[in-house]
């Protein structure tokens, strides 16, 4: 049987079109009763029915197993896209609750996320990292960071060893990667300088989980053995055929200011400006620093912190940082604690990386050997994906994940500003050095955001980001040029991903304080939490319409 995943076993790409019956099925047949209103504006059953046609449209056509992005076929699905709009906007809200008005304007944000691809990004043209099809491992987050080609592959999501189905349908699964990859070279005709020389990365990688692959099933299906190789030679083939075109491949990759003001505000649903988020950056940036510094200077007397030694030691200590954490969620009241969350974060803690005394591991490594209940904070991201299959949300639009990443700033954004808000609540007091792990984390987050930013505005290229990222990183804890320049690749192919760690946490933020002025005496932490959990993970500025019945401005753009 197969072990149960926050996300479906199949790639949700190859399987667009069950996913928008299963949407529909799920539910009972006796939908709750619709609110009386004009029959002519539409009703929510026919958001519903709309939400699983366009989920469909929005997946292109698979010819022999391969998506088509060919320039034609790209224009045809552009301009059909109107007619979906048309079909949204014959529906009028108005007079359904706000919570199924939330939806509507879900809807809205994924169809100008797609109008935004057609538009702009182009990732099928213009972003060879797209053609990547292997995932080894699950993300954090409930779907892939950054655009991900339809028909991916998650293989994370199999039992090994594995099946003779499981086998044969990877053998066909993976077996079209050579195909895949030889439309692409017709189909990237875009000249973004950084994000094609950023491909060649994720290229090489693809060849490394290969091999890795093919090592863990060998023998289990000469067809899976045939089908893994052959995909490997197609994907260092790729990768040269990258390299060599790399000279020709010019341009900034960037999207501008202008565009990227208005995919926030129109697709992420993020109130804040370009310039906006620059100034909200540089000065949390100088916030992290500052506190930083004098909290250094209060605990200059203390001895150090001392890493994790041994791989026994670390299993010891990661798995008392659950139990720290849990329990002081729970005897803390900050939210509803359920049985299923413990379990779904001890899961993720990961194994022993040696290093040599002094040597510098990954960054967040850095953190987490030093005190790993700190970073427990931030992976309340497992617990919400462990939400999302234990206690999906009734809304037939919000039980997916919302394309496009539009889930980012809310997902990142609370997991970022959980890491200093349970600080805040004590859950530090007696730990007085780890509370220097939190402002060097904001630090390193504010600095790479700034860097994206800078990117998308096409003040920096990517080696001016990542010396931005590493020179304001506190204490010469990122010098691996490769995990920033990883996260700078991302931020420039999903742009609001690199800022969204931090305007999604200043809105949740805001949110609190907000809530708590309406709540008066009432207010409690949990009861903020509890109900903030309850929207799902969805656009902040939705949930507080949802929670404080104020609809933001930014919901009349068109």
């Amino acid at each position: 049987m197969r072990a149960k995943s926050a996300l479906p076993r199949r790639s949700r790409g190859f399987a667009h079109r069950l996913l928008a019956a299963a949407v529909l099925l799920a539910w009972p047949a006796c939908s709750p009763p619709e609110p009386a209103g004009d029959p002519s504006a539409g009703s929510y059953g026919d958001l519903e029915t709309l939400f699983a046609d366009w989920r469909e449209f929005e997946a292109p056509h698979f010819v022999g197993g391969v998506p088509d992005y060919s320039e034609g076929t790209m224009a045809i699905q552009h301009a059909m896209l109107p007619t979906m709009r048309a079909r949204l906007n014959a529906l009028d809200p108005s007079d359904w609750p706000v919570a199924r008005q939330i939806d509507w304007y879900l809807v809205r944000a994924e169809m100008n996320g797609l109008d935004f691809d057609h538009r702009v990004r182009r990732p099928w043209a213009r972003d060879p990292a797209f053609y990547v099809m292997i995932h080894a491992a699950q993300s954090d987050v409930p779907a892939h960071e950054g655009a991900v080609i339809h028909g991916w592959i998650d293989l994370w999501t199999y039992d090994y060893p594995l099946s003779a189905q499981d086998a044969q349908e990877l053998a066909e699964r993976i077996g079209a990667i050579p195909a895949v990859l030889e439309r692409a070279r017709t189909y990237l005709t875009g000249e973004a300088h950084d994000l094609w020389v950023a491909g060649l990365r994720t290229f090489r990688g693809q060849a490394a989980d290969l091999d890795a692959l093919a090592g863990r099933v060998a023998g289990t299906s000469q067809a899976l053995d045939a089908a893994i190789a052959a995909a490997r030679t197609a994907t260092l083939e790729f990768h040269d055929w990258l390299e060599s075109e790399a000279a020709t491949r010019n341009r900034p990759s960037g999207i501008g200011k202008d565009q990227y003001t208005w995919y926030m505000r129109n697709v992420h649903l993020v109130p804040f400006s370009w310039e906006e988020q620059v100034t909200l950056m540089q000065r949390e940036l100088a916030r992290a620093h500052s506190s930083l510094r004098l909290e250094e200077h209060r605990n200059r007397g203390l001895p150090e912190l001392d890493r994790i030694r041994t791989a026994e030691e670390y299993d010891d200590r990661l798995n008392a940082s659950v139990t720290e954490y849990m329990t002081f969620l729970e005897e803390n009241e900050i939210q509803r604690v359920e049985a299923w969350m413990d379990p779904a974060l001890r899961a993720k803690n990961g194994s022993f990386t040696p290093a040599a005394p002094g040597e510098i591991r990954n960054f967040f490594q850095e953190v987490n050997y030093r005190d790993p209940v700190v970073l427990r904070a931030h992976l309340h991201h497992w617990i919400e994906l462990a939400a999302m299959v234990e206690e999906p949300h009734p809304s037939r639009v919000r039980s997916v994940p919302l394309l496009y990443n539009i889930w980012d700033a809310r997902s990142e954004g609370l997991a970022t500003g959980m890491e200093e808000m349970m600080m805040h609540a004590g859950l530090l007091d007696d730990k007085p050095r780890s509370r220097e792990l939190v402002w060097i984390m904001l630090a390193q987050r504010a600095a790479r955001a700034l860097s994206g930013l800078y990117l998308h505005g096409n003040v920096f290229d990517m080696e001016e980001a990542v010396a931005h990222a590493t020179e304001w990183t506190p204490r010469g804890w990122l010098p691996d040029a490769a995990l920033v320049r990883n996260e700078q690749h991302l931020y420039l192919r999903q742009p609001g991903y690199g800022t969204s760690y931090l305007t999604g946490k200043i809105q949740i933020e805001e949110l609190m304080g907000e809530w708590a002025l309406q709540e008066g005496d009432a207010f409690t932490v949990q009861r903020f939490f509890d109900e903030f959990f309850a929207s799902g993970v969805i656009p902040v500025v939705l949930t507080r319409w949802e929670m404080t019945g104020t609809i933001d401005d930014l919901l009349t753009f068109r």
